[in-house]
């Protein structure tokens, strides 16, 4: 390419989303675009100082919601676009594919305006490019979803790239403190039992027991936010309970030295995956293993569902209003799974 062509990347949130852009952000660099990442608060840090892009614009979205000063929001809104339109982007491209990313597509003055045919809410407006769908169903995954992009634009993918922003060295004193009371001697085990939807949630009572079984011979580290502490309360026996202590570049950094994670379909196992060292166990309950979970080798990733009891839904709320789902996978899989990834049995 003899000219750089400049690239907006139109992919605000949530968490793993980002996540699961970050491999087509770099098919971009690699092949000679300069990529600009607009994202919201929620997957900030994870594209700020990220090599995977040359410039990055913040879309302060959750401080507008939080606002009660629409006109105000209206007009920072405006002076964003313009920012933008000065870029004189090339090409830009919606992952997002709803409302949200629409009027940023609409307006940001790129000649070619990409879309998928899997749009929702008239996310088709923003485009004067329309691609094949992303997805179909429950596939391909999402990863390899957005890279559909990149091959749509003549890029032929041979490797998922991820990247990630360096952590500082403060970052790396205050995870040390939080370590502290590791025994060197046992495999550390960090646990990240929430998530957002209610229907992606284990059953506390299967965390219970599985923690239970594993204590003796594993240091377990329960992670999650403020709104996880009455979880991570109840399931917690005397073992390390980060719950509200740590942001995201440190949970970064916590999941850097851990041997391996224990999670749910969320940010957390996104990010455990990007960060390419730990060990995986994943649980899915309503969402789909196809879509999102870690993608590689089964002795490094192994995902557990509830499948053999009900299909996944991918709802927010159970349509069979039982959560029955939410109940497995059975605790003896989800700990051999666990068992098989670290000591091969």
């Amino acid at each position: 390419m003899s000219e750089r062509k400049k690239v907006l990347l139109v992919r605000l949130s949530a968490m793993g989303d980002v996540i699961f852009t970050i491999p087509l952000a770099n098919a971009l660099t690699d092949n000679g675009y300069e990529v600009t990442w607009l994202v919201s608060e929620k997957g900030y840090s994870l594209v700020k100082n990220n090599p995977c892009v040359d410039k990055v614009i913040l879309a302060p979205i959750e401080k507008w919601k939080k606002s009660h000063n629409p006109i105000k929001n209206f007009l920072e809104y405006i002076s964003l676009i313009k920012l933008i339109r000065k870029e004189k982007f090339d090409i830009a491209l919606d992952t997002q594919l709803i409302l949200k990313s629409l009027f940023w597509m609409l307006f940001c003055g790129a000649k070619r305006r990409i879309v998928a045919k899997n749009y929702r809410e008239f996310a088709i407006l923003g485009g004067n490019e329309v691609i094949e769908a992303t997805r179909t169903g429950y596939e391909p995954h999402a990863v390899k979803g957005y890279l559909k992009y990149a091959e749509h634009l003549g890029i032929e993918v041979n490797h998922i790239k991820v990247t990630l922003p360096e952590t500082s060295d403060e970052t790396k004193i205050k995870v040390d403190g939080l370590l502290a009371r590791l025994d060197r001697e046992k495999p550390f085990i960090l646990v990240a039992p929430a998530t957002t939807w209610a229907t992606k949630h284990w059953n506390k009572d299967n965390w219970k027991e599985l923690l239970a079984r594993l204590k003796d011979d594993y240091n377990l580290v329960l992670t999650g936010t403020d709104r996880d502490t009455e979880l991570l309360s109840y399931i917690d026996n005397g073992y390390i309970n980060l719950a509200g202590k740590t942001n995201l570049e440190e949970l970064q950094e916590l999941l850097s030295r851990a041997d391996l994670v224990i999670s749910m379909d969320s940010g957390t196992t996104h990010l455990a995956w990007a960060v390419q060292r730990p060990k995986i166990v994943s649980i899915f309950c309503s969402t789909p293993e196809s879509l999102y979970a870690p993608l590689g080798y089964q002795d490094r990733y192994i995902s557990v569902s509830a499948k053999s009891v009900c299909e996944p839904c991918h709802r927010r709320k159970c349509p069979k209003g039982t959560n029955e789902c939410t109940r497995y996978p059975s605790v003896d899989e989800v700990y051999g799974a666990v068992e098989k990834l670290l000591k091969g049995e």
